[in-house]
């Protein structure tokens, strides 16, 4: 694998994916969320949580809240805050009604609380993040990139802007939902601190750097392997 300055967080809600890169030592935290623990068939989230830090006790974990509303939101965010010291609470930029949680950002992060600010889209939202946190505890701040692709927009540059700012000091920025391994070179590209990649895109690490003629014969073999179990 191609020597790269980042670090490499799972993203994922199986235990036994989580069990199984929690050994891999390019493998440095890991993240969730809603969608991902119903995926994988979550009945009592508490539980879950505290079997997944039982795991990963020395690594950093991005737990979020699951409440809609901005006072549970808190009652949630000190009790997961206390589950272990290696936690970091998921806080959206915003809820489903388009209500802002800066206030709630900025006072868990001034009482201590690392965070991690997530779905955050827009330059304009990460300039009210960063201003939030301004003097307050660890945090992550994590730019959806690959959706903000999928709009057309160059994450990258977003991501660029971001990353050079002086405001990095508590904080880490965060190149979530990538859509390809290739993702971890924009993102060594664009100052990126950590990429999140699920477990299909963590297998093809190895690919990074690969000699390009060498990984064309070996698909070309593939195709052969293929073709011979068809008929003409």
């Amino acid at each position: 694998m191609k020597d790269l300055n980042i670090d490499i967080y799972a993203d994922t809600a199986y235990l036994t994916e989580i069990a199984a890169w929690a050994t891999e030592p390019r493998v440095r935290g890991f993240t969730t969320n809603p969608t991902l623990i119903r995926a994988a068939g979550v009945t009592h989230y508490a539980e879950w949580a505290h079997s997944v830090l039982a795991m990963v006790p020395g690594l950093p974990v991005s737990l979020p809240m699951l409440a809609p509303d901005l006072a549970h939101m808190e009652i949630q965010a000190r009790e997961i805050e206390m589950w272990g010291p290696n936690v970091y609470v998921k806080i959206p930029i915003q809820t489903s009604t388009g209500e802002s949680t800066l206030p709630l950002i900025e006072k868990l992060s001034h009482d201590g609380i690392p965070l991690n600010v997530t779905a955050v889209f827009t330059a304009e939202q990460a300039r009210q993040v960063q201003y939030a946190l301004r003097d307050g505890g660890p945090y992550f701040l994590s730019v959806f990139a690959g959706r903000v692709a999928d709009t057309g927009c160059d994450p990258e540059e977003l991501l660029r802007m971001l990353c050079l700012r002086p405001w990095k000091r508590q904080g880490r920025v965060i190149w979530a939902s990538a859509r390809q391994v290739g993702d971890v070179v924009r993102a060594v590209d664009a100052g990126c601190d950590i990429i999140t990649l699920p477990p299909a895109l963590l297998l093809k690490l190895p690919t990074l750097g690969k000699d390009l003629d060498t990984y064309s014969r070996e698909t070309v073999a593939q195709f052969e392997e293929a073709a011979r179990e068809l008929r003409w």
